[in-house]
């Protein structure tokens, strides 16, 4: 009988060349030797981005918290807005899906132009957004009076207006995470299954969906936690109606002018829902995300 005597030796680990500048230097955690132009900017950026948050926590009524929770006007509100958020997300995810696979996977005129004005709404005020969405779905706007007209349909200040402004500046999240994934996806698998007979759209519901699926998932959350914290947009072409287009950012505004403690209160609600999203992409969006 014979046994393999162990050499002990192991793989060698890859290092990345910070690292390995950080080991030769002496500093394998590279927390030492910060020069101070650099320390104290960042600092300073820490404190100036985190301060407010604190005093947000500090000035909170947490004796009479879940008192001020559960008051009609912020259940309404927060039942309103996760409604609205989510169909806002499946409005995003049903209609940007296809437009992050157009603008991935095919070349056309004018492609340039259409990657930068699907991806607008991530820079433009979003009470401009509100104003754009006004004149072009309201009653006088150039599509709104044909749906008057036609079909009897007036979408401002409707849950429905809600929803088409949160979709309107939610949806890029979504196209621009998706996009990014279709284009470092390899091509070989749809390539292969092509081959094999299978038609185009068999291709993409049975590969590259379920290659994309972790960044489709995380685009779909980015996309709702947008649409759930949208305000200009909102107030502008949907209106402040209480139970009918009033969603938590706008209660928050109106809470501010009468009730600082319930307001303060709303706004730990969103807070909290900022949080979990960042804490739940942070690998996903903020380390292999398209904007990395």
């Amino acid at each position: 009988m014979t046994t393999q005597v162990s050499t002990g030796r192991r793989r060698p680990t890859r290092l990345t060349p910070q690292q390995r500048l950080q080991r030769a230097e002496g500093d394998p955690t590279g927390t030492r030797g910060v020069p101070a132009p650099m320390f104290v900017p960042a600092v300073i950026a820490v404190l100036f981005l985190v301060l407010p948050l604190v005093g947000l926590l500090v000035k909170a009524p947490w004796r009479h918290l879940f008192q001020v929770l559960a008051s009609q006007d912020v259940t309404d509100a927060l039942r309103l807005s996760l409604w609205t958020a989510s169909l806002a997300t499946v409005v995003s995810v049903v209609l940007g899906v296809p437009l992050a696979w157009l603008l991935a996977r095919t070349r056309f005129p004018g492609l340039a132009l259409v990657r930068a004005l699907v991806t607008l709404p991530l820079v433009l005020p979003p009470v401009v957004g509100g104003v754009a969405l006004l004149l072009a779905f309201g009653r006088e706007g150039f599509v709104g009076r044909y749906l008057d007209q036609w079909f009897g349909i007036t979408l401002p200040f409707s849950t429905a207006a809600v929803v088409l402004a949160e979709a309107f500046v939610a949806m890029p999240f979504l196209v621009v995470t998706v996009e990014g994934a279709l284009r470092s996806a390899d091509q070989g698998y749809d390539e292969a299954a092509a081959t094999l007979g299978a038609s185009r759209m068999t291709v993409f519901r049975r590969v590259t969906l379920p290659m994309i699926a972790p960044s489709l998932a995380a685009g779909a959350v980015l996309c709702w936690a947008r649409a759930l914290g949208e305000f200009g947009a909102t107030i502008v072409f949907a209106g402040n109606l209480p139970g009918v287009t009033q969603t938590m950012p706008l209660d928050v505004y109106l809470l501010l002018q009468n009730d600082l403690a319930a307001a303060i209160a709303v706004s730990l609600v969103l807070l909290l829902v900022s949080v979990v999203v960042l804490v739940a992409l942070r690998d996903r969006w903020l380390r292999s995300g398209p904007f990395r």
